[in-house]
């Protein structure tokens, strides 16, 4: 059994979710793959969770899972590794690392309405085995501005703590290299490494870019962390990332510096293991612990338990999250921090699709004080800021 199984492999029990509810998160997530001006390349991930959106079939499997396990993403995986497990037709319209997106010719959806038809019982399967887990290093795009000025505001290297960490991508934010086009066309360059991220910066304002990062001490936390030298885990890992031309290649690079630079990761539940994780990490440290679209996924009171848990750990230190609206989907009012947020990301949320919302909590002396920063594509792709 891979690490990122569940323990019994049962199907989930009646604290599940409704038909309703499933396509309403499914249709959020694919409205934010398909906004307009959308590249041609993530036409095939819009196209996946509007299945799940509109599929009876597939809205019956998910309405049996529990919904802190995101039932249209857990889904969306599902279909990834069946569609690409085998010689199915489906499977030419999923790129490989390195190649080229394959076109929408039309024939997609009917293939894969067939496949789920007659495989069904392999995506039920795949859906009680597995957690969804996406692994997507774009993100750490979105946390180095912030990374930045917490350096720049104590003078200490960082000392990271990646909440959810999977595979352990978002621990080598100083490895990887960054390109953000600013507003007026140029590129500002930060770091440099064997995988280069990049995004475009909407609106008008700036983020403050370091020049760089010193991170002296990292550690990892997750319930059930990716071993990548697992065939099996991998391929979960690997159907978890949007079927995006760029996903899959940035997917494949992370997963190379990930095996050839490994990192400390604890495994447990965060609410357990993270006072004695923030205990022992270097006294002459900032310590930042950082949540990419991992706080999503805790309901509301364990969610409410690690707010409170941050102000009680007696350090000082930065929650840094990177997280969509709560709940996830067009009903969501606040943030996973409980910032509020302008009006029209409210609307733009219910309307045009989820963004991860960029929030910091400073702890400073037992004393939390909170800042709401921006938004970013769930993909990477933008970054606004202000």
């Amino acid at each position: 059994m891979s690490q990122i199984e569940t323990a019994n492999g049962a199907r989930p029990g009646p604290e599940s979710v409704g038909m309703s509810t499933v396509a309403d998160e499914a249709r959020a997530i694919a409205d934010a793959w398909s906004a307009p001006g959308s590249p041609p390349s993530w036409w095939l991930t819009a196209a996946l969770l509007s299945a799940v959106a509109e599929d009876e079939v597939l809205q019956d499997i998910g309405a049996a899972i529990p919904p802190d396990r995101r039932p249209a993403l857990l889904l969306s995986a599902a279909l990834t590794a069946v569609s690409t497990a085998g010689a199915d037709p489906v499977r030419r319209y999923f790129p490989v690392p390195g190649g080229t997106q394959p076109p929408d010719d039309g024939g997609f959806r009917p293939a894969l309405a067939a496949l789920v038809r007659d495989r069904r019982e392999r995506i039920a399967e795949l859906c009680a085995r597995h957690r969804y887990q996406m692994n997507e290093v774009t993100r750490s795009i979105d946390v180095l501005p912030v990374l930045g000025a917490v350096a720049a505001e104590t003078g200490r290297p960082l000392a990271l703590v990646d909440l959810g960490t999977g595979a352990g991508f978002g621990l080598r934010p100083d490895r990887y290299g960054y390109e953000y086009t600013l507003p007026d066309g140029t590129v500002r360059a930060v770091g440099s490494g064997p995988l280069t991220v990049r995004c475009t910066v909407r609106g008008t304002a700036v983020p403050p870019l370091p020049d760089g990062l010193s991170v002296t001490a990292r550690v990892g936390v997750d319930v059930e962390p990716s071993d990548l030298t697992d065939p099996a885990t991998a391929a979960w890992l690997a159907a978890c990332v949007p079927p995006e031309v760029g996903a899959v290649t940035r997917f494949a690079a992370a997963v190379d510096l990930a095996r050839a630079e490994p990192a400390e990761i604890v495994r447990g539940d965060l609410l357990e293991v993270l006072p004695a994780v923030v205990s022992r990490l270097p006294a002459d440290t900032a310590i930042c612990l950082v949540d990419t679209y991992v706080h999503v996924f805790l309901g509301p009171e364990r969610l409410a338990r690690f707010r409170e848990l941050v102000t009680g750990l007696g350090r000082d230190l930065d929650w840094i999250s990177v997280d969509p609206l709560v709940p996830l989907g067009p009903e969501a009012t606040t943030t996973v921090q409980g910032l509020d947020v302008p009006p029209h990301w409210l609307a733009e949320n219910r309307d045009g699709g989820v963004f991860g919302v960029i929030g910091r909590v400073s702890v400073r002396g037992g004393v939390a004080s909170a800042q709401l920063l921006g938004r970013a594509h769930p993909g990477g792709s933008w970054l606004e800021w202000g």
